[in-house]
């Protein structure tokens, strides 16, 4: 059997990775899971932590977004499929820049959120291969894909 990689890009302020680990592993899918680095704090600091302080704001991230960048763009493309979830808090640039990616590389692309993105994503929409609203939604896509299994109800 078929073991899958994917790629959970998107929004650090939800559960919704862990909820469809969870439910990943109730189906019993052969699936590994990976993101980004999800400790926001890390994430900014990550370059000058390494590499040397930074006195303009603009190198501190530069250096953080680099580095972050080797392990995205890694996962990325070594992923079977990318599930992008833009949420409610914040404006989320990078899980735009993820999905872009996941696009140009040809990974398949799958979009989660809620119908108030709609308008705002609707390139990112028409790049992904399915638009989706729920994390439940994703494990459906993910049983299917592997499985071939319909949702049950």
């Amino acid at each position: 059997m078929r073991h899958w990689n994917v790629y959970l890009s998107g929004e650090i302020h939800t559960d919704w990775r862990q909820e469809i680990e969870a439910g990943a592993e109730a189906a019993g899918l052969n699936v590994s899971f990976s993101s980004p680095n999800t400790n926001h704090a890390d994430s900014d600091d990550c370059g000058v932590a390494i590499m040397g302080a930074e006195d303009k704001k603009f190198w501190h991230d530069h250096k953080g977004a680099k580095l972050n960048a080797i392990r995205t763009r890694t996962l990325i493309e070594e992923a079977d499929l990318v599930i992008v979830r833009f949420g409610d808090k914040y404006k989320q640039w990078n899980a735009a820049f993820d999905a872009g990616f996941a696009a140009a590389s040809g990974t398949p692309l799958v979009v989660m959120h809620g119908d108030d993105h709609q308008h705002a994503l609707k390139e990112v929409d028409a790049a992904a291969l399915a638009v989706i609203e729920t994390p439940a939604q994703a494990v459906q896509i993910l049983s299917y894909v592997i499985n071939g299994d319909m949702p049950k109800g």
